[in-house]
Order: C-alpha cells, then structure tokens, then sequence
C-alpha cells in the first residue's frame, strides 16, 4: 500500500490520503466545539481546507518514508462542558469519522454498477486510508487518538 507502488494508481491515492486525513481532523475540531472550546475555531483549524491540517514534515515523511502525520487540533479540555466525557468524543470523534467514511465508500463501491477504473481507485484508496487510519489511531499509544479516548474513561486514580 506505499504511494509508489504503482504510478497509475498515485493520482487517487493523494486525494483519498486528503480527504483521511482533513476529514479525520475537522471532525476532532468540530466535536472540541460542539462541547465548547472554540480553541481549534479560533486558530483556523475548524475547516475542511487540507491546508489547515497538514503537518509539513509528517506529509514529506508519507511521501518519503510511508508513514506521515498531520498536525493535531488543538484543544483545551478545561473549556468542555465535561472535562471528561469531552474528551472521550473529542477523541473518538477522527476516528469515527474515518470508519463512516470507509464505510460509506465500501457501500459506493458494492452498489455503483460500472464506476470505472479511475473511480473505482479512488474509492479503492479512501476505503484502505479510512479504515488504516482509524484502527491504527484508536491504539492506546501516547499522541494516538486510543490513549486519550482510554484516559477518559479510567478512574482518575490511575491517570
């Protein structure tokens, strides 16, 4: 699954990485304020422009190394209406986004009769990022979205 592998298919993996990717953050910004902190809205970060959440390092780092990153919303738990259970749907809300997103093109594709081969690579792609991306960001490593979602929900005498 390297972006290299094959040149043909290069051209549908940028914009399915984009939409993983911008998609993922917007809906982390998007929850941070629906639960009151406007901290990611102020600093321009609640958009779906793939400018706003690219890292540049973490996306040479994908073209170069076949694994990146983008930058993390900011957040400002004080600001939740509830600290805690704020920060679980913070935190769960990239995620979840993705596997909607992942999920809503594995339908496109198993309903559309005849897409093509360009859009069939395209929908192909946006499956493999979503999903990738949201598995691998519900792990319970620090900075991934599983450790924040899992320090939401223990009791606070093992934080």
């Amino acid at each position: 699954m390297f972006l290299f592998d094959n040149p043909e298919e290069f051209l549908w993996r940028i914009p399915a990485l984009l939409i993983a990717i911008t998609f993922h953050e917007y809906a982390h910004a998007r929850m941070a304020y629906a639960w009151g902190d406007p901290t990611a809205k102020l600093q321009g970060r609640l958009t779906l422009n793939p400018i706003a959440h690219l890292d540049p390092l973490g996306t040479l780092m994908l073209l170069v190394a076949h694994f990146g990153w983008a930058k993390p919303v900011p957040i400002n738990p004080v600001n939740f209406h509830n600290q805690r259970r704020g920060l679980f749907w913070v935190s769960l809300a990239g995620p979840a986004m993705n596997l909607l997103i992942g999920f809503t093109a594995i339908y496109l594709l198993l309903s559309l009769q005849e897409i093509g081969p360009a859009l069939h690579a395209l929908m192909y792609n946006i499956v493999i990022f979503n999903v990738f991306l949201a598995v691998f960001n519900i792990v319970p490593l620090p900075a991934l979205d599983g450790s924040k979602i899992l320090a939401s929900l223990l009791p606070r005498q093992y934080l």
